[in-house]
């Protein structure tokens, strides 16, 4: 476990590196613009609550969807405890109509914003579909990685975003603060150097 969340902490170095990453573990997050699948604007400030969970996900990505099941169960059995979710969809070459189309196909119960130009991704260093940060109160990242450990969902031994709910739901701190997030890479724009 020692390796992974080492190799968990170089690999977000190397985001901060690349991407110019802002929100980092054990920072807090600013402000910042989504749209939402019609193209108007929405604030991060107006969906945000005590406890909020940040979802970067996507339309083609096979890992993704492997969780589109348990991200609604996530969704369900937390929003009644009065966690806020956030779905991304960053990935440059999946259209906002294109990710209406999807969220409505899974039947998924929550919106899925758009993240133009990948700016939002940019500044968490998201760099996998699904990965997940979750915020407390003051907006400061307690959590970063991975949903779970295993892609198959009848392999699972350990569920590290619900612990990290359970955790901050009942006051305390977030014992595994980073794991690996795994899944495809965000489809990023090319940018001008």
């Amino acid at each position: 476990m020692k390796k992974l969340v080492r190799w968990a902490g170089l690999a977000s170095l190397a985001a901060a590196l690349v991407y110019g990453q802002e929100f980092k573990l054990g920072s807090k997050v600013t402000d910042f613009e989504l749209k939402d699948t019609s193209g108007q604007t929405v604030k991060f400030s107006s969906l945000k609550g005590d406890v909020t969970a940040i979802f970067f996900i996507a339309t083609r990505c096979p890992i993704s969807n492997d969780y589109n099941e348990r991200m609604k169960a996530i969704y369900k059995d937390y929003s009644s405890r009065g966690v806020k979710f956030v779905f991304i969809n960053s990935n440059s070459t999946e259209p906002a109509s294109e990710v209406a189309e999807h969220a409505q196909k899974w039947g998924f119960p929550f919106k899925v914003y758009k993240d133009e130009n990948n700016v939002v991704a940019d500044r968490f260093g998201a760099q996998f579909t699904p990965e997940v940060f979750v915020l407390d109160k003051a907006g400061v990242i307690r959590y970063h990685g991975a949903i779970d450990d295993s892609r198959p969902a009848d392999k699972v031994t350990k569920h590290f975003l619900r612990t990290a709910l359970d955790e901050l739901l009942a006051g305390k701190p977030v014992s595994t603060a980073e794991t690996k997030a795994f899944g495809c890479t965000i489809k990023r724009v090319k940018k001008a150097s």
